[in-house]
């Protein structure tokens, strides 16, 4: 029997499909412009250095035959690493003796199941479908974490709610599409595999790369943390990348815009999770599963590595004027422990943290606002909660501060000079 449990709500399907890549995660200075994210010595890359090389294999010249599926050829190319399947091989074990088992994901509106006609035909549920097939005589849970337009920066803050409070006991990380800056993103990525390799339910872990359009990916960034931690590594972006640049896979055949798959693209990783796990299942005999431990030690600082977000209840305010309690008609089944203002807003509050960032609105109506947040009275960054003309409502990730020693903080937010429109929601407050 399978039970699956949506953590990506319906609403947010309509909400947030067309958002495939959250804001940037950087620093603003004192003149709002973007900084460095974390370390002074290392840039953001433009955008277009994410797209990585097509690969050294031979071009393909033969018409992609969708009906036929994952080729041999396509699988090669889209296994970038078999990884230590220690883990995989023991829930399979434990399946095959009876045992409840929970599968789950995390990513951005990929993951959530955006554009596919049906949520029964997103890669997510051919995944959980996949488990319940392969051991018919166990029940298990799928736990769907899925957000779109929302990037592993977001994901490392809300994981331990969101997901390994399931205590799941296989998890797929995509989030290649969402996250765009190669410096911030390399670190939010390595916390957040880390946090769910070092969680109680020990649970394994496969890395999936998804791909725009045009290649675009940060696929090679998040491959060296697959690489760092021998994990699984499976590649959409490899199956479909190189033909469509070679012009025998028509990109509109698997995606009705530049990003999300149609049912036919989230069949094709169907395949490709379920053509790796029937490997994994047939050597699962002969794995060691002796020792499941994950003691490597980390491949970037592990800024966040005690990553969580905080509601309104949370935080106990020195001063506060305008903003209330409340919960956003955004997420509302997701983060309902709200700040909003719709008129001038003023909040200060202490907290210690090493790192800090906000989850805020970002609104069509017009009436967004543009808040500057001091840390310790410097102004390091802003809240613009205005998108209007945009294509929808959706959540922005602001980080504010990155340290590398936890500190006290004294944090204000308040309406930024010249800004004639007031309203603002934070959904959370981010830190580590």
């Amino acid at each position: 029997m399978l039970n699956c449990k949506k953590i990506s709500a319906a609403v947010l399907a309509a909400v947030m499909c067309m958002c495939a890549s959250a804001c940037n995660g950087g620093n603003e200075d004192a003149s709002g412009n973007v900084t460095e994210s974390v370390e002074a010595s290392e840039t953001t890359a433009p955008a277009d250095e994410t797209k990585v090389s097509i690969t050294t294999q031979a071009v393909p010249t033969e018409p992609v035959d969708l009906e036929a599926g994952v080729t041999d050829v396509m699988y090669e190319r889209a296994l970038l690493n078999e990884g230590n399947k220690a883990r995989l091989a023991s829930v399979m074990k434990r399946a095959e003796n009876g045992e409840d088992i929970t599968v789950g994901v995390i990513g951005g509106s990929i993951t959530q199941g955006s554009l596919a006609s049906s949520h029964a035909n997103c890669y997510a549920e051919r995944f959980f479908s996949y488990w319940q097939e392969k051991f018919p005589e166990t029940q298990v849970t799928g736990v769907n974490a899925g957000i779109g337009g929302t990037n592993s920066y977001l994901g490392v803050h809300r994981v331990d709610e969101q997901l390994l409070s399931a205590e799941p006991d296989v998890v797929i990380v995509e989030f290649s599409v969402n996250d765009t800056d190669k410096v911030m993103n390399k670190y939010s990525y390595d916390s957040l595999v880390r946090k769910i390799l070092n969680s109680s339910s020990q649970p394994a872990v496969i890395l999936l790369f998804t791909t725009q359009d045009n290649g675009t990916s940060l696929q090679e960034v998040h491959r060296e943390i697959g690489t760092a931690y021998d994990l699984p590594m499976l590649s959409y972006r490899e199956i479909v990348y190189p033909e469509v640049a070679a012009g025998t896979l028509d990109w509109k055949m698997i995606s009705p815009d530049n990003i999300h798959p149609n049912d036919a693209g989230h069949g094709l990783i169907g395949q490709l999770l379920a053509r790796y796990l029937d490997g994994v299942y047939e050597e699962r005999d002969s794995i060691d599963t002796s020792d499941l431990s994950f003691n490597t030690e980390a491949y970037t600082a592990d800024y966040y590595a005690n990553a969580k977000m905080l509601g309104a209840s949370e935080i106990t305010p020195e001063e506060i004027s305008g903003f209330e309690q409340g919960t956003s008609k955004v997420y509302a089944d997701l983060f309902p422990d709200n700040l909003i203002t719709e008129e001038e807003g003023y909040l200060k509050f202490e907290t210690e943290c090493q790192c800090l960032g906000f989850f805020y609105l970002k609104q069509v109506d017009g009436n967004g606002g543009k808040y500057d947040v001091l840390v310790d009275g410097q102004r390091k960054g802003s809240l613009d909660a205005d998108f209007a003309g945009g294509w929808g409502n959706y959540g922005e990730t602001q980080q504010i501060i990155v340290g590398k020693e936890t500190e006290k903080h004294t944090v204000e937010i308040k309406l930024a000079e010249g800004s004639d429109k007031t309203a603002l929601t934070i959904f959370g407050i981010m830190q580590s």
